[in-house]
């Protein structure tokens, strides 16, 4: 039987420490919670490797360094109400829940929002609120939120997304620019949102985060 557990941390060994993630509520967080619970059963082998996991079309598991360096990057507090946009399998919010005071969790896909209730409940962790409902639209009646992420890459961020982060609240989201991608954080003052790029990674571009395109005849 696979030792998951020297794989997870061989995981935050070679994967999150040297990419210059040494907090410890992160390093806590992703040494304790099961990946391999997360990991659709025909890929839990590869639940420990450096890159992302298909869970069916457009959607992905981010590898392990890209949401280690986003939630560095947001310093996730324990009192932060965070909103996990695109949560899939709900790794991501398992990992939040131990790091912040309450999760929100956005999923629109019926398979993946099934297993993320199975998981989250099967490994206790319960102060994960699962919403199922469009992405893009996120959760707005439990708004406003100190952070907000988002597990997957877009080409332009929702407004309705905007809307729903509080001021001075934090936001972590890939941007795709062809097949280049670059992680940026920002925070909000007033009604906008000041980005910064914080390092490149790559995702596919989630529903309802695509640039309209003109169509000509």
């Amino acid at each position: 039987m696979p030792d998951f557990s020297a794989r997870r941390t061989m995981m935050v060994d070679t994967q999150v420490r040297p990419s210059d993630v040494t907090k410890f509520p992160i390093i806590d967080a992703m040494l304790t919670v099961p990946r391999e619970r997360f990991t659709p059963h025909r890929l839990v082998e590869a639940a420990y490797m450096g890159n992302n996991i298909d869970l069916g079309p457009g959607r992905v598991l981010l590898e392990p360094r890209s949401l280690a360096k986003m939630l560095d990057a947001l310093e996730v507090g324990g009192t932060d109400l965070v909103l996990d946009v695109g949560c899939g399998t709900g790794y991501s919010s398992a990992v939040l829940a131990r790091m912040a005071q309450g999760v929100v969790a956005v999923e629109e896909d019926d398979a993946l929002a099934a297993d993320a209730e199975a998981a989250l409940a099967e490994t206790g962790t319960d102060s994960v609120m699962l919403h199922r409902g469009s992405l893009a639209e996120g959760a707005p009646e439990y708004a406003p939120y100190d952070v907000i992420i988002v597990q997957g890459a877009a080409e332009v961020f929702p407004k309705a997304l905007e809307a729903q982060l509080a001021d001075g609240g934090r936001v972590a989201c890939l941007f795709m620019h062809g097949a280049l991608g670059v992680a940026r954080v920002g925070v909000k003052r007033g009604d906008r949102i000041a980005w910064r790029d914080v390092f490149n990674a790559s995702a596919p571009v989630l529903p309802g985060f695509a640039m309209s395109r003109a169509f000509s005849l």
